[in-house]
């Protein structure tokens, strides 16, 4: 039986940050343990190979409970990432902060120190940005963010086509105001993704006080008295327990982490004894409070080779190889979805309550359709600060058994009523000239499908995770908060949460890199 300072359970984007900032103190001996591989695939590590990490073997794949009157055809899947690095190893590297309004609605929440104004030095600190600076950008920090050096010409049409229907141009999402339409800066740099991995814990490996086992799946929190004392993990088809001297910390996600909490008999009383799991803590906010943006993508057949998909042939695949081998330049160094936007569906909301994604490419995204002729685009939109609440909980004691996950997407009907607007608006885009002269037809939706009563029934059918899963093990202080604001789960020692599931609230857009400004902060606070 091994024993460290602190086992960190999750190598995704908060407990790579977590694992890398506690191993600094070279008196605190670190154990990250990671479920997937380590991040070797060289897909990962390029940023145009986002269509292979998009859809491949490195994601574990859940299925989630539809409500009945979405009318499913067939089972969903919410994927999340399974390798080191966690989601910032498979996604698309869009670097989101959401609105400074998000954080400080955390703070009136009860989430005290996490206002806009307590969490903006910690971004900082994690960024380090190729263009900008000041008050609300880093330069030095781990994390390299960058303009996309390669623009493709439908993206900037598409942006073009934006302003024609009266978006202002917004060369900063991250400024404090979001509304407009801009060019994505991603997490990378140069011809590299910057994984929360790459970033964080590849520097920290040659540090003797850390040590990083993949392949581990942790099965149980092991708690005895009230306290956290270690978990027990299956490696290598064996069952092995690691202790804590000092504390537990979990960071495996807004779905996983609070399966592991019920598993390990943390959770609401009465569903972990109908489950026959002894009680060490009844905290009936765990698995509460699901959240995540939902999506819906719109597809396009284009009437020539006019996006990313022209490079599915093998002699133009060759060629984008090439170019990025021996010039670092190209298809290869974008992330693909390279522009977008935020701007309102609900016109009643104060702030764009609406992301938009331009994908120069049909097909890249799983559960997304390809074109016929193999030419198409894709604009991805989703509602950003959604009012429906679902739950993640348990399926059977069986810590092989997965969770139920009931995101209860369109729960409430006016997030239905935002997607709907929102589609409407992305279609209308879309005839604009700029971007109208590339297109042969719309996909999908078909062109059959042009009243607002049948734009809303597709919405209510094909809307599918948009994979910010969040909110599952919130910070407060009433009955239903599960950490306090030092992320300190509720009457359990030595026992912290820091992922995205301690959100009160989602933000407004993709949660990569405030994944990583909790790492930070949280990092901090044990130190």
């Amino acid at each position: 039986m091994q024993s460290v300072d602190y086992v960190i359970v999750g190598g995704g984007s908060t407990g790579c940050v977590v694992a890398s900032r506690l191993s600094e103190n070279q008196s605190c001996e670190v154990a990250l343990l990671e479920e997937g591989p380590r991040d070797r695939n060289p897909y990962i590590h390029i940023p145009g190979a986002y269509y292979k990490t998009a859809q491949g073997p490195l994601l574990k794949r859940y299925e989630w409970e539809a409500r009945p009157e979405q009318q499913r055809p067939e089972r969903e899947t919410m994927v999340q990432a399974r390798v080191l690095g966690g989601g910032s190893s498979v996604n698309a590297m869009i670097y989101i902060r959401g609105n400074p309004q998000d954080y400080d609605g955390w703070a009136s929440a009860g989430a005290e120190g996490w206002s806009y104004e307590d969490v903006l030095p910690y971004f900082r600190k994690s960024e380090s940005n190729n263009r900008f600076a000041g008050e609300t950008h880093g330069t030095d920090g781990p994390l390299k963010v960058s303009d996309i050096d390669s623009i493709h010409p439908l993206t900037r049409a598409w942006l073009q086509a934006c302003q024609q229907q009266g978006l202002p141009f917004n060369p900063d999402f991250n400024s404090g105001t979001q509304a407009g339409t801009g060019l994505y800066q991603i997490t990378s740099r140069g011809r590299r993704r910057s994984s929360a991995a790459v970033a964080y814990l590849h520097p920290a490996l040659a540090r003797r006080n850390l040590q990083v086992k993949t392949g581990a799946q942790v099965t149980r929190v092991i708690v005895e008295n009230g306290r956290a004392t270690g978990v027990e993990f299956l490696q290598g088809g064996k069952r092995r327990v690691l202790m804590a001297r000092e504390e537990v910390i979990l960071s495996a996600g807004a779905v996983a982490t609070p399966h592991l909490m019920m598993r390990s008999g943390l959770g609401p009383a009465d569903v972990l004894q109908r489950h026959g799991i002894a009680v060490q803590q009844d905290l009936p906010g765990v698995g509460q409070n699901l959240q995540d943006h939902i999506e819906i993508s719109l597809v396009y057949q284009l009437n020539g080779p006019h996006s990313y998909d022209r490079y599915k042939k093998l002699h133009w695949k060759a060629l984008a190889g090439l170019e990025y081998l021996m010039f670092g330049k190209g298809p290869a160094v974008s992330n693909l979805i390279e522009g977008g936007a935020f701007w309102w569906g609900d016109k009643s909301e104060a702030l764009p309550d609406c992301q938009f994604f331009l994908v120069c490419g049909a097909g890249i995204e799983e559960g997304v359709d390809g074109v016929p002729g193999g030419n198409g685009c894709t604009v991805n939109l989703g509602q950003v600060r959604p009012y429906s609440r679902g739950e993640v909980t348990l399926r059977s004691g069986d810590s092989e058994a997965a969770p139920i996950i009931r995101p209860n997407y369109f729960g409430d009907p006016r997030d239905l009523e935002a997607v709907t607007d929102a589609t409407l608006f992305a279609m209308d885009v879309m005839e604009q000239p700029a971007i109208s002269r590339f297109v042969e037809r719309r996909h999908v939706p078909d062109a059959t499908r042009s009243t607002r009563d049948s734009i809303r029934q597709f919405c209510q059918r094909e809307a599918h995770a948009a994979l910010h899963p969040c909110g599952t093990a919130r910070i407060g202080k009433d009955n239903m908060a599960v950490v306090d604001p030092s992320l300190r789960v509720h009457g359990v020692d030595g026992l912290r949460v820091a992922d995205a599931s301690v959100m009160p609230n989602i933000v407004s857009g993709n949660l990569n890199a405030v994944c990583m400004m909790i790492g930070e902060k949280a990092a901090d606070l044990m130190s």
